[in-house]
């Protein structure tokens, strides 16, 4: 009688107990030491950028001429004198006038001469367009001290010597051929279909320009007027040279009359720098919503 043995199969191995799932970051998703290091960059970036305007500020609530050389002073005698002296012993309004009227006159000019030359460059094809945007960034390259004398020969002829128009037209020379060329890589971002459907519906060359590219190219006009503006309003060789009357200084001028040979009011050139920021703190405002958009915009073509 035989004995049949039956072995028991050996159990198959067991897998090992899962551990938990691992995080798997989404794209773009920062690990948190990135994170940390990208917030710090950007706070050292801020203060850096800050500080220079925080100190002017500071600096305008001493009292005394001298006191950027020992700030520490300021603390126990911070006070406004200054800009009530600014205000009220000085023509800062007088010099505040003249600055918008020249910034805003050369921001008005200046962006439709540009809008229409790189309108024009972007959609028509006449003999020699692309030399002449390069003869517009070649008038960039001139010195102010090198452009002085041959301008004051023409403001002198044409009697604009000493006049808002003439400061203007001064400024749209310089602000005009980066305009130029900004708002024509804007304007090579709109479809030309644009044009055509404009010119099925009946409307002149100046109707569909004016009436269907120019609401396109808010943000690049938002850039051309803000670059514009800052030229004019900040600029201080042109219009020391070209305005004669100190009625018509504008503020970057008339902040010179703090500073004499032997001495340097500091005190009320702070407080003064302060008040000219103001105007364009307001404007920039107005405008930012569209700058990012046109600088971006502007640089994709062309």
């Amino acid at each position: 009688m035989s004995t049949t043995t039956v072995q028991a199969a050996a159990p198959a191995d067991r897998p090992a107990p899962a551990g938990p799932p691992r995080k798997v970051r989404s794209r773009g998703e920062r690990s948190l030491p990135a994170s940390l290091a990208s917030h710090g960059i950007l706070i050292l970036a801020s203060v850096v950028a800050l500080f220079p305007v925080a100190w002017l500020v500071f600096l305008s609530l001493g009292p005394d001429k001298d006191d950027y050389l020992h700030p520490g002073r300021i603390w126990g005698r911070m006070t406004l004198d200054n800009y009530a002296f600014v205000l009220q012993e000085t023509n800062f309004f007088d010099w505040l006038k003249s600055s918008l009227i020249v910034s805003l006159g050369t921001t008005a000019i200046g962006v439709l001469v540009a809008a229409t030359t790189g309108y024009a460059v972007s959609r028509m094809r006449f003999p020699g367009y692309k030399k002449f945007m390069w003869v517009l960034l070649v008038t960039q390259m001139f010195p102010v001290a090198v452009l002085m004398v041959p301008m004051y020969q023409i403001l002198s002829e044409l009697q604009l010597i000493d006049s808002y128009l003439g400061l203007i037209l001064v400024y749209c020379s310089t602000a005009v051929p980066y305009c130029a060329w900004l708002l024509k890589g804007y304007f090579d971002t709109i479809p030309f279909e644009i044009d055509e459907a404009g010119r099925v519906d009946g409307l002149t060359p100046f109707g569909t320009f004016a009436r269907l590219i120019l609401p396109l190219a808010k943000p690049g006009l938002a850039v051309a007027a803000f670059y514009s503006f800052i030229t004019a309003f900040g600029e201080v060789a042109f219009a020391t040279t070209f305005l004669l009357d100190d009625q018509k200084y504008t503020l970057a001028v008339g902040l010179q009359s703090f500073v004499s040979e032997h001495d340097a009011q500091r005190n009320l050139m702070a407080a003064t720098a302060v008040l000219i920021a103001i105007p364009v703190s307001v404007f920039f405002y107005l405008v930012q919503k569209n700058l990012v958009a046109g600088l971006t915009a502007g640089g994709t073509k062309g």
